[in-house]
């Protein structure tokens, strides 16, 4: 099964490609030199261990770059190839150590997801999709804190789960693929659902990475074919984020990082702060704004 999925991976990497390619083309536009240089830090510190979803939304929303309804896809869209860059690595390192069925069924579950995430998405309402991203900020934090803390669970040294576990960990899956379309990342809520279920927690990174892959995938070409992201910005996130993932990969491996993840930590809460009472005065200003309202900066005020 695990040839299976890095064929299907493959795949996917050919098809977002293609569609990526020709968007780009077709829209005769060059990456964003500020978008190259946040793709190359944060999936640095993505594959490093601190993510790259908070990071990136929270300086989209600092620097306004990106309307408040375009952060999600354009986020998704752009952080794509660093994440199938990624997903190879830790499937050709650690794959052929988990259950093939697991691994398997959850990478779809998530992929599934993505594609229900990417029609609830361009359909929602402005202020659902701004509370939606605040929630996943206020999570993102939560999750710095317990990793600095060391309050993640510790895991166990399972490989596999019981029938029971791994059928609430596909439908969990399928949720949270639907939720990375909103800009909520899936790796640490993987993370401690399957430790807290007694996985090893290494072998954790091929499940969230492969189905980061294949999600990712499949929910951008959507968002690209529905064009409701800014492709200067997300072809800035590609190119600058794969040479970083190889780099902290293979060169850097390992670096403390807990001062920098305090640093996120306020940065992300500030921004879901911001996001949460743009959300509230945008429910009340414009309770019947239509989901095709205009996606100028000023309508996300």
């Amino acid at each position: 099964m695990l040839i299976a999925l890095l064929i299907l991976l493959g795949l996917a990497v050919v098809i977002y490609g293609f569609a990526l390619v020709r968007a780009a083309i077709a829209a005769r536009v060059a990456p964003s030199i500020e978008a190259l240089a946040l793709g190359a830090v944060v999936n640095f510190l993505d594959t490093l261990g601190i993510g790259s979803f908070a990071p990136t939304t929270a300086w989209f929303k600092f620097r306004r770059m990106v309307p408040d309804r375009l952060i999600p896809p354009t986020l998704l869209c752009g952080l794509t190839p660093p994440a199938m860059t990624e997903s190879i690595i830790y499937l050709i390192l650690l794959g052929v150590l988990v259950d093939p069925v697991l691994l398997f069924s959850c990478v779809i579950a998530v992929f599934a997801g993505g594609l229900v995430g990417a029609r609830l998405v361009a359909r929602a309402r402005v202020w659902i999709v701004q509370m939606i991203v605040a929630i996943g900020l206020v999570l993102a934090a939560a999750a710095y804190a317990m990793t600095n803390l060391h309050l993640f669970p510790g895991g166990g040294t399972a490989n596999s789960l019981p029938l029971t576990l791994m059928i609430v960990a596909i439908i969990a899956n399928f949720a949270f693929g639907i939720l990375a379309n909103f800009g909520v990342g899936n790796y640490a809520p993987t993370l401690v659902m399957l430790s807290l279920m007694g996985m090893d927690p290494r072998l954790c990174f091929p499940i969230m990475a492969g189905g980061a892959c294949l999600m990712g995938a499949g929910s951008s070409v959507r968002h690209i074919a529905i064009g409701e992201v800014d492709m200067r910005v997300v072809l800035g996130l590609a190119i600058g984020g794969i040479p970083a993932v190889l780099v902290a990969a293979f060169l850097v491996k390992t670096m403390p990082l807990e001062y920098l993840r305090w640093l996120v930590f306020v940065v992300v809460l500030y921004a879901a702060t911001v996001m949460a009472h743009a959300s509230l005065k945008g429910r009340r200003e414009h309770g019947a704004e239509p989901a095709t309202a205009p996606l100028a900066p000023e309508a996300e005020s």
